[in-house]
């Protein structure tokens, strides 16, 4: 059970992290030319929602490879 536990934390931390590095790099992307004038509550929940999906994508992608590392031992 403490395994568990040690993952979910693990999990936990790796994505508030990617979704934090996320926000800190699309804040340097200029997207108002993307954006209608006026429409301010919409592009920023748009920017949300990016930093979100590619934060917790990157970390699943961060997790999964810890996890597969850990179980090439199981290949010898």
């Amino acid at each position: 059970m403490e395994t568990i536990g040690q993952q979910a934390l693990t999990g936990i931390i790796s994505h508030l992290f990617f979704i934090g590095v996320t926000w800190r790099v699309l804040q340097a992307v200029n997207m108002d030319p993307l954006f209608k004038k006026g429409r301010v509550f919409e592009a920023r929940v748009l920017i949300v929602f990016l930093t979100i999906t590619i934060g917790t994508t990157v970390s699943n992608f961060f997790l999964d490879y810890l996890q597969w590392s850990g179980q090439l031992m199981f290949l010898f």
